[in-house]
């Protein structure tokens, strides 16, 4: 099965190219790619060709590495981080003693605690 990388995707137009290993460029429709997926420029990726109307047309896509994001890439400094931790421990405290006390945040209010442990959860792992 040829693999190579995404050249471009226009989400939009629902099309692009890959640049197979092989040094050809194949026409990507939104079509061949599995459901949801918008494949950045540089994914790998792995598919089957066949002849289009203009040239070779990819089927069957998957992608196979798909590329880091970038905002994952970018870590904030430990001390920072630490700061954050701190602010939310006391911030989940809160919570703590309220659930303790037989009360469930407010809808508005949980949301933003589970907004915020998802955006911590994520710098740590990043």
């Amino acid at each position: 099965m040829p693999t190579g990388k995404v050249k471009w995707f226009d989400t939009e137009r629902g099309f692009g190219f890959i640049a197979s290993d092989d040094g050809d460029e194949v026409f990507l429709h939104a079509s061949a790619l599995p459901e949801g997926v918008s494949p950045k420029p540089g994914a790998k990726v792995e598919f089957s060709v066949a002849d289009g109307r203009r040239g070779p047309q990819a089927l069957a896509v998957t992608l196979t590495d798909p590329v880091p994001s970038v905002a994952k890439a970018a870590r904030k400094p430990a001390e920072d981080m630490a700061v954050i931790v701190e602010d939310l421990i006391k911030v989940l405290d809160k919570v703590g003693n309220d659930l303790r006390r037989g009360r469930y945040p407010e809808k508005a209010s949980g949301a933003k605690v589970a907004g915020a442990l998802r955006i911590v959860a994520d710098s740590l792992e990043a």
